[in-house]
């Protein structure tokens, strides 16, 4: 269960200095322009949304995140797919790790927005703290058990998809 809302602008202040332990992730894969980025970059350089989210499993919660679309940040990188091709972006999948070792794999068909145009976030602030030191954190607010939350985000890989080689011997 949750809203996805973006939450009110408020006028940019010049950063006066970055967090001395902003966490960092990497952006790479098959992209034109691999990246690491901070929780401070996702604040500063995209659109930031909001969502209330409450894992039936769980049992802590409700939690209210705060970030940009994975979906921005991740197009930002320039994934080397045909952009005008739908079966080119739907070969490619997303798998994401976190500090604490665990991993989920997305589709980019779940993020794209001619398929299934989920509003995953990576989050930058949970109930209204940031989590500069902690890191980010990857939200699906759809999802009624948060088994794909990642927190302290550490890569974002990007790729295409093959057909197992067992498959293509049975043709």
């Amino acid at each position: 269960m949750s809203r996805l809302s973006t939450p009110p602008r408020t006028s940019p202040a010049a950063p006066a200095s970055r967090p001395v332990h902003d966490a960092s992730f990497v952006v790479y894969g098959q992209v034109a322009e691999p990246a690491t980025l901070t929780v401070s970059h996702l604040r500063e350089g995209w659109e930031q949304h909001r969502a209330d989210v409450v894992f039936d499993c769980a049992t802590n919660g409700p939690h209210t995140f705060e970030g940009p679309l994975l979906r921005d940040v991740v197009t930002n990188a320039g994934p080397t797919f045909d952009p005008r091709r739908r079966k080119d972006r739907s070969r490619f999948v997303l798998a994401v790790s976190g500090g604490d070792s665990h991993h989920t794999v997305l589709s980019w068909a779940e993020i794209d927005a001619d398929f299934r145009n989920t509003p995953i976030l990576l989050a930058t602030r949970m109930d209204d703290l940031d989590l500069d030191s902690a890191g980010s954190q990857l939200v699906v607010p759809s999802d009624r058990c948060g088994a794909r939350y990642i927190s302290a985000i550490t890569s974002i890989w990007i790729g295409s998809c093959a057909v197992p080689a067992w498959g293509l011997k049975d043709r």
